[in-house]
């Protein structure tokens, strides 16, 4: 593709799909058609330039209405926003879910990670490729955030306006149907069906989830909705960050920062404006609490998110949404204009005086944007590429300003912890992991879904309430970045530090049962083509190291004994090597399965 602007002109459905976001283009400069007064000045370009930040939802106007990105849409998108086509390609090639190259209008992802692959997708996706005929393009997925549901399907058909279909579980027949005809395919279960526990008392994340309508923002007020909001504005910004602090709550992404010490360390801050981002880009094999949240109590993460910025001083606020969930897509983007036609969003919240407003920005299959810094440069416009620290995003984030990053569980969790109070809430759980937590349980289980329980339950405790269907051969911990544990190992108390005496990690609360029928080897495997693929390729330990490690994993599959050993010392000296020098958190985290399969579990022995 040529990387300067070209001669290639965007079709008219191209063009269509661009000005329905921008706007009509207001001269030659950007597009129009040429006249007498643009050959006299230029004009436009410093707006343009300031609109950076709509690259990424104009490659998604683009593919969502075509199914690709031609030289000719990139080369007008570009002229639109005063942006070098060579930049604007490095970012339409960094995302999986967007193409350069001509494909079908109807794209199947089938995903092929950890849950999926243990329920039979690669059977699956032999099955479709030999029903399906060339009108579709099957697309290999990483993991599509439906595990309890494995193995799952996700369908887009290109048009105006875009199509999708779920299919999960998916069988051969229902996957095809799916692709063939997204209206037609069955609908997806309620949120509900993934808690388990859902209408059970003393839930308090989950409570309202399959309780409330999920549209209604009636239903969501009745059910104790904007409660917390009116007490958040009694208490004052520093009087909301206090009950934050002494309530415990720590990050629930993995890093479990505590949050009353980013929110203060963002409020105290000179420099205006401030941002709130919300994390709901949870690519992490073996988790999708974020998405039940958002399909099934949308309007929990407007309410917490307009705490959130009050108390930060913040008046803007993104959403950075995972493409692969359409359903929460749509529940946020209701809930948000309701919200907003209501008064609880906007100039004046509630009548307090204080304005606040929030949008979502679509990610496109990139787990790295799950980083706050990679996910801050995909809002703006760029590559989703970790940023050096410090600066840290408090002090310079997103636009340079500071800004409050949080997850979706981190943030509905203010929620109980203003209504209840700090006190009650830090009785819950242990000492120093206060409050309740979300488990994604799946893989070899009677009853997978999102399980909350406090802080300290065991993990014996949570396979009891999802019920293991067979012999357990491992459980693994924390997702693809986390740990495998022995099946003798299940009174580890699920908290940070419990799981860090255990030499394992809670990461973000996956917990992924594997019987004696799934074979190991495969898994490890797969882990390691996943942070391959997902390397950014910024950094050279990560970049090269995640190859090497594949290439090692391949290479023991097929040998034993001496040769076996030999590949596994390299493998150690390859994660050490990525742990201690890779910059962010994936490749530091790239060898962390690996390693504990092989020492716990005795993978290759």
């Amino acid at each position: 593709m040529d990387l300067h602007f070209g001669d290639s002109k965007p079709t008219d459905d191209e063009r269509a799909a661009v000005d329905a976001l921008l706007g009509p283009p207001e001269s030659s400069w950007e597009g129009a058609d040429r006249s007498d007064a643009d050959l006299r000045w230029a004009r436009g370009g410093r707006e343009a330039r300031d609109r950076r930040d709509l690259l990424l939802p104009g490659l998604h106007a683009i593919n969502d209405r075509i199914g690709w990105i031609s030289e000719g849409a990139l080369d007008y998108l570009c002229r639109r926003l005063t942006v070098p086509p060579a930049e604007a390609y490095g970012v339409a090639t960094f995302y999986a879910m967007f193409s350069v190259k001509p494909r079908p209008a109807t794209v199947l992802h089938v995903c092929t990670d950890l849950a999926c692959t243990a329920a039979g997708a690669p059977e699956l996706c032999a099955g479709i490729e030999a029903r399906l005929g060339p009108g579709v393009s099957v697309e290999r997925s990483p993991c599509l955030g439906l595990c309890e549901r494995a193995p799952a399907a996700l369908a887009i058909r290109a048009g105006d306006p875009v199509r999708t279909a779920v299919s999960a579980p998916a069988t051969v027949h229902e996957a095809v149907l799916a692709a063939s005809s997204p209206d037609s395919a069955p609908q997806e279960p309620p949120a509900a069906m993934a808690v388990p526990q859902a209408g059970q008392d003393g839930l308090v994340l989950l409570r309202r989830v399959g309780a409330v309508d999920p549209e209604s923002l009636d239903d969501y007020r009745s059910h104790g909705g904007y409660t917390a909001l009116r007490r958040a504005f009694e208490l004052g910004p520093a009087g909301v960050i206090r009950e934050v602090t002494d309530s415990g709550l720590v990050g629930r992404g993995g890093a479990a920062f505590p949050t009353g010490r980013k929110w203060q360390a963002t409020a105290s801050q000179p420099d205006h404006p401030h941002y709130l981002v919300c994390n709901a880009d949870e690519s992490e094999p073996g988790t999708f609490k974020d998405r039940v949240i958002l399909e099934g109590d949308p309007y929990a993460l407007v309410e917490a998110m307009t705490i959130a910025a009050y108390a930060t001083g913040a008046h803007k606020g993104y959403v950075y949404l995972r493409g692969e969930y359409p359903r929460a897509l749509r529940r946020l983007e209701h809930a948000i204009a309701q919200a907003r036609a209501r008064g609880f969003l906007g100039e004046d919240v509630l009548g307090q005086g204080y304005a606040f407003d929030m949008e979502i920005r679509r990610g496109a299959g990139a787990y790295i944007c799950g980083e706050e810094t990679a996910l801050f440069n995909s809002i703006e416009g760029y590559r989703g590429e970790p940023r050096s620290k410090p600066p840290f995003p408090v002090e310079k984030g997103l636009f340079g300003r500071p800004t409050v990053e949080n997850n979706v569980e981190t943030l509905v969790n203010v929620l109980p912890i203003l209504t209840m109070g700090a006190p009650a809430y830090a009785a819950i759980g242990t000492g120093k992991s206060t409050g309740p937590k979300l488990f994604c349980v799946s893989g070899s289980v009677e009853r997978p879904g999102i399980y909350e329980l406090p802080f300290g339950a065991t993990l014996g405790e949570v396979l009891a309430l999802a019920g293991v269907r067979d012999k357990l051969r491992a459980v693994l911990l924390g997702g693809a970045a986390g740990g495998f544990v022995r099946p003798d190992e299940t009174d580890i108390p699920l908290t940070f530090e419990g799981t860090r005496e255990a030499g394992t990690t809670l990461g973000s609360g996956v917990v992924m049962a594997f019987d004696d029928t799934v074979p190991l080897p495969r898994l490890l495997l797969r882990i390691a083509e996943f942070f391959r693929d997902e390397s950014c390729g910024q950094c050279v330990p990560c970049r090269v190291g995640t190859v090497r490690q594949e290439e090692a994993l391949h290479r023991i599959v097929e040998r034993s004994g001496a040769a076996a050993a030999g590949d596994i010392a390299l493998l150690r000296e390859v994660g050490r090597a990525m742990r201690d020098a890779s910059i962010c958190g994936l490749g530091q985290t790239a060898w962390n399965a690996v390693e504990s399969a092989i020492d716990r579990l005795g993978a290759y022995a």
